[in-house]
């Protein structure tokens, strides 16, 4: 069987019309009150389905919103812990 041709292959050539890259300063650590906040939230929403299911009987405010405390505690964690992927 007959052997196949080399081909060279020439060397990559960037089109001359892309600017030079320009670098990006890297960002420092969160500030204190941004990982506060961020463990607040986890925290009070943890503390509002617990009180909901301890004590919502017995709170007229929480009696009124019904089924809502579930949304609004599982929003306080959630938004805590979406906090957590910016935290550096």
């Amino acid at each position: 069987m007959p052997k196949s041709k080399v081909r060279k292959k020439t060397a990559y050539t960037p089109p001359s019309d892309r600017r030079t890259p320009v670098k990006v300063r890297a960002a420092g650590p969160s500030h204190p009150i941004y990982k506060i906040v961020m463990f607040g939230l986890m925290l009070l929403g943890l503390a509002w389905l617990v009180v909901n299911y301890l004590a919502g009987d017995k709170l007229s405010f929480m009696l009124e919103l019904g089924n809502w405390n579930f949304a609004i505690g599982f929003a306080l964690m959630i938004t805590g812990l979406l906090m957590t992927m910016r935290w550096r």
